[in-house]
């Protein structure tokens, strides 16, 4: 909850503050104002925040929003209860369960304030660790399956890292679509979850050549690949590609390696990728796209809101069904930050503003 420090000074609150660019001691928690309401605003007491591999590569200064230098608070999105209510907010009210993204950060804070037009009510039934889920995994999954992979019956998709948060969801949206086969790469100990969830035939990145194995089983290639590591994978998965294939790029984790920044593996994953090679795309009647959904929500947010509305049916027709792997406090940022740059999760990470209101929910997964 927020404080006075003394008689006369703002209330403050807690929130993951980075302080620098840099490794994981850049990463503090500190007491920050409480926002103040503005009129199309609302204040929201957090719940609970999702961590994405997002939040890795702002940490080592890979990339942030319009080129935003620290401190600030991090954090893109989070899910709690409106505490106050703007003069100008018509459509929610005080006391409601809504889900809120900003991708200029300052998510991961004990009160975070938000336009009006970030903020999108949840389901009763839905979690509020669920609900960190639906934009940044789902929506990014379910544009690039449905939209621009246009995944039929009958088709086959790839999707790289399908144990991470938007790999999962993603193959949750693709069975969702009749009769398709789905290729999915992890490390060998994830094979039994991925498949559960979905996937038809799970690859061993770390042993084998994924280009190699889908040819084996799929001579003629893939129709839909989403591609989230970048670099020469990226080149390479695109000899998986069938006539009139699609592959959605959508990260660069492939830049990621270790707790901090390393500028020569930047600069070889970044120059891996910066060619398209028009004649080949059209000799083999092949698409790339790009997709950034913060792009996409200042640029056209009536289709942004769309998509999330859709994935919330979705979660009410029980045909999705997000996977929390762990939950971390605040105060735990540094371990949660190693689970996700060690590729340990399977599905989302939570954080939760303080372990004491939430030992059961931290208990339940990290034991």
């Amino acid at each position: 909850m927020f404080k006075k420090e003394a008689e006369g000074e703002s209330e403050t609150c807690r929130a993951v503050v980075l302080t620098d660019f840099g490794g994981y001691e850049k990463l503090k928690v500190k007491d920050i104002p409480k926002p103040e309401i503005k009129d199309e605003h609302v204040i929201i007491e957090v719940k609970a925040c999702g961590m994405n591999f997002a939040d890795l590569y702002t940490r080592q200064g890979i990339y942030t929003f319009r080129g935003m230098k620290p401190p600030f608070v991090l954090g893109s999105e989070a899910a709690g209860i409106i505490s106050e209510i703007g003069a100008k907010v018509e459509d929610i009210k005080m006391g409601d369960r809504v889900l809120c993204w900003s991708y200029a950060y300052n998510m991961f804070s004990e009160f975070v304030l938000v336009h009006k037009s970030q903020c999108y009510p949840i389901p009763e039934n839905m979690t509020y660790m669920e609900a960190n889920c639906i934009v940044n995994n789902y929506l990014t999954a379910y544009l690039c399956i449905v939209d621009f992979g246009n995944l039929r019956s009958g088709q086959s998709v790839l999707i790289q890292a399908a144990a991470g948060g938007v790999g999962w969801a993603a193959t949750q949206i693709a069975k969702s679509v009749e009769n398709v086969t789905v290729f999915g790469t992890s490390s060998p100990s994830k094979h039994d979850l991925i498949r559960e969830n979905g996937v038809t035939h799970a690859i061993d990145y770390t042993k084998t050549d994924f280009v190699e194995e889908i040819l084996k089983i799929s001579p003629l290639g893939v129709n839909v690949i989403l591609d989230c590591l970048s670099g020469n994978d990226f080149t390479r998965a695109q000899k998986c590609l069938k006539p009139l294939g699609r592959i959605i790029h959508i990260g660069i984790t492939g830049m990621m390696q270790g707790e901090k920044r390393n500028f020569m593996k930047n600069l070889k994953v970044w120059w891996q990728t910066k060619d398209i090679g028009m004649f080949n795309l059209i000799n083999n009647n092949n698409a790339v796209c790009g997709l950034s959904i913060n792009n996409l929500f200042e640029k056209d947010p009536d289709a942004f809101r769309c998509g999330v509305g859709k994935i919330i049916d979705l979660y009410k027709e029980q045909k999705i069904k997000p996977r929390i792997d762990s939950v971390w406090s605040f105060d735990e940022i540094i371990e949660a930050t190693k689970c996700m740059v060690e590729r340990k999760n399977i599905g989302k990470i939570i954080l939760v503003p303080k372990k004491e209101d939430n030992v059961d929910k931290v208990e339940q997964f990290q034991n």
